[in-house]
């Protein structure tokens, strides 16, 4: 890891209390949750069925075929055991010590939240929220992965789906105009564990006026060029490094 890379982060986080973090599924790898598009991504390995992720996680095909939407979604969408890494008790820390004022995340496995952070925007929803499509009764994650039938059905007998934004489906406006209202007055920008090429969420960042955007990142992203800061390591790596090993 570059020392002088560390050394900088640390000095813009030290010297700033509106620090903003958006970040994609990068962030839970090291919680041994696979990410989508590396090459042992989720939508690279054999799934063993007829059908590509992408339509499985679509709004049509769980309308049309909601069994094999939740044979996939129960084996490879969901990691009820997964814990915070080093990266969600990094950030936690920082909004703790009333750094970072909001997370804006991708992900769905709710594991910031478990690390203790209190602001965090969903862009895509959390598998641990489920409600009935019929009456909107609410239910846990037990209930969608323990029902006796496959697609798990509410007591008025309507289809329970997970509350997460399917493809085909558009965002939340409410946390939309929120992220955005934290990108755009943020004086640091973090992001994180994202290929950055997922829209509309990714386009977020044209938000930031700021001159001090972090990117950690394994890999490159079409940001880096606007970026003051990029840390090609592993994000849970460098945030121990920074964050949770400082002295």
């Amino acid at each position: 890891m570059n020392d002088n890379m560390i050394k900088e982060l640390k000095e813009i986080i030290n010297s700033s209390n509106n620090i903003v973090f958006f970040g994609g599924a990068g962030v839970s790898t090291e919680s041994n949750i696979p990410d989508f598009r590396t090459d042992k991504g989720i939508f690279n390995e054999n799934t063993e069925t007829l059908y590509p992720p992408e339509t499985i996680l679509s709004r049509s095909f769980f309308l049309k075929k909601t069994d094999d939407f939740y044979k996939f979604y129960k084996n490879k969408m969901i990691y009820k055991d997964a814990k915070p890494n080093a990266a969600h008790k990094a950030l936690a820390k920082l909004e703790e010590q009333g750094k970072l004022k909001a997370i804006i995340t991708q992900n769905i496995d709710g594991l910031h939240q478990m690390a203790g952070s209190k602001n965090v925007i969903e862009l895509h929803g959390n598998v641990f929220d489920n409600y009935c499509m019929d009456c909107k009764e609410e239910y846990d994650l037990e209930f969608v992965l323990y029902s006796a039938a496959n697609t798990p059905r509410c007591t008025c007998g309507g289809i329970v789906r997970p509350n997460i934004v399917l493809y085909e489906e558009g965002l939340n406006m409410d946390n939309i105009h929120r992220a955005v209202k934290y990108i755009s007055e943020a004086d640091v920008l973090i992001v994180g564990g994202t290929s950055l090429v997922v829209y509309p969420a990714a386009g977020l960042i044209e938000y930031y006026g700021g001159n001090k955007l972090v990117l950690i990142n394994r890999d490159t992203t079409p940001y880096d060029k606007s970026a003051n800061l990029i840390i090609n390591e592993k994000i849970g790596e460098v945030l121990n490094e920074v964050v949770l090993s400082s002295n």
